[in-house]
């Protein structure tokens, strides 16, 4: 029985993908690939601003939410209202939760149970996934 898809708003061919976006950023958002730990300068970034889908440009964190885990990849303890969603990621010999971008479906990382408060959870996220926008000084 072959395995359905689901279906997300955003929704383009393979091709189109692959015209869109960078290798990364395919391989991450399309291919559910890994970046290197300590490769993406957003690990870093506290500027004030959001972090959207690299895929589709959907606003998937706020600035509010990013802490610094010491993992090497940016991390946030909540995602943005209706900005993702998850499912169970049984590769490499382990289960983690996936996250995935709630309208384009791409890969993003995943989420783990070791975060601060006030939810306790880790949003452990390719950079390569994300697309930084600054917020204006007001």
């Amino acid at each position: 029985m072959a395995k359905t898809e689901k279906t997300f708003p955003v929704n383009k061919t393979d091709a189109e993908w692959q015209q869109k976006l960078s290798p990364t950023q395919y391989h991450i958002l399309r291919k559910h690939g890994t970046e290197r730990a300590f490769t993406s300068p957003l690990d870093k970034n506290y500027d004030a601003g959001d972090y959207h889908c690299a895929g589709c440009g959907k606003k998937l964190f706020g600035s509010e939410a990013k802490f610094n885990s010491g993992t090497g990849w940016p991390s946030f303890w909540a995602p943005a209202d209706d900005a993702v969603g998850t499912s169970t990621d049984r590769g490499f010999f382990m289960t983690r939760t996936e996250v995935h971008c709630a309208d384009c479906g791409g890969h993003l990382g995943h989420v783990f149970e070791d975060g601060p408060p006030p939810t306790g959870l880790r949003y452990c996220m390719n950079g390569a996934s994300l697309d930084f926008r600054k917020r204006e000084a007001s």
